[in-house]
Order: structure tokens, then sequence, then C-alpha cells
């Protein structure tokens, strides 16, 4: 009788450690889920201070080189970000001339998928010509073999960027 309330005893025991492991993983993925919910409503925010696009705008670019907005090449493992910084400096005085070329303000940057978010919102306001829309291409050097994984990045950072409240115009469009 004594064994058999021992093995009984134990056995309940190991069924309440089992059930507060459980519970302690339930508080750290909710404390985990709180924490990212936090982090995608700060840039959510910092983004909502550039204004929505306008079509009418960019409409009619039709060729990458001419977008004037941010621009992601999605490779099967990297993405590349081009970005048109703004004219430093105020006033019009050689706008668009040799002292202030556009090329010069051109960055492009390679980034891991898991950092879009982060660049995203790093990216200035000035730099928003048509308002918060991104162009986002599959890689034309891409080989054959690397296309449904470079499809399914370009699936990623569609969903990601709607996320956070980016239009997205993806190319070839049109």
């Amino acid at each position: 009788m004594a064994l058999l309330f021992a093995a009984a005893f134990t056995g309940c025991h190991k069924g309440e450690q089992a059930v507060a492991g459980v519970a302690q993983n339930a508080v750290k993925a909710e404390q985990k889920a709180q924490a990212t919910a936090s982090v995608l409503d700060s840039q959510r925010a910092a983004l909502n201070l550039i204004p929505l696009p306008t079509k009418a705008m960019y409409v009619d670019v039709h060729d990458p080189s001419q977008w004037q907005n941010p621009f992601l090449t999605v490779r099967a493992h990297s993405l590349d970000l081009r970005i048109i910084l703004p004219d430093a400096q105020l006033g019009s005085f050689g706008d668009g001339t040799m002292l202030r070329p556009p090329g010069a303000r051109r960055q492009e940057l390679q980034l891991r998928l898991s950092d879009l978010a982060k660049a995203v919102v790093a990216i200035p306001p000035g730099a928003w010509h048509y308002g918060r829309v991104i162009a986002v291409a599959e890689s034309p050097e891409a080989p054959a073999k690397n296309r449904p994984a470079v499809r399914r990045n370009v699936e990623t950072v569609i969903r990601e960027l709607n996320n956070l409240g980016v239009v997205v115009e993806e190319w070839p469009s049109r």
C-alpha cells in the first residue's frame, strides 16, 4: 500500500511540474509577443510620419533607374535597398547641377531579410519622394534554381512591408 501511495504521489508531482513548465512557457511566449507588438507599433508610428503615396506621381515611371523612392531588389539570401537621399542644401542654388548630382546622393545597401523593418524605418523622410511606397523586384541575375526561393522572399517582403503600412509597387508590374 505504501508503495502504491509513493508511486501515485510521484506521478502527481511530475504532472504538476509539467503543468508549471507549460505555464511558464506560455508566460514567456506572451511576453515575447507583447514585445514584438510594441516594436511593430513603434515602427508603424515612425513610418506614419511619411505621407501616403500619390500614385499620379509615379504611374508613368517605367524604368527602375528613374524610380525616386526606395527600391528593393530581392535575392535568394539577401536584399538590395537603393535609396536616393534628399538634397542636404537648403535653397535651389545648384539644384541638380554638377555641384549636387542626384547620383552622388544614391545609396545602395545589402540587407538580410530579418533587418528589413529596421532599414525601412531608418530611411530619412526626404527619400520618400512619392510618399510611403517602395518598389520591389526580383533579382534579374538570380539563377533558375534560386527562383522559388527568390519568389518566397518577395512574398515575405511584401507581407512585412504591408504590416508596416508601406505600399508595395511590385516590378515589373506594367
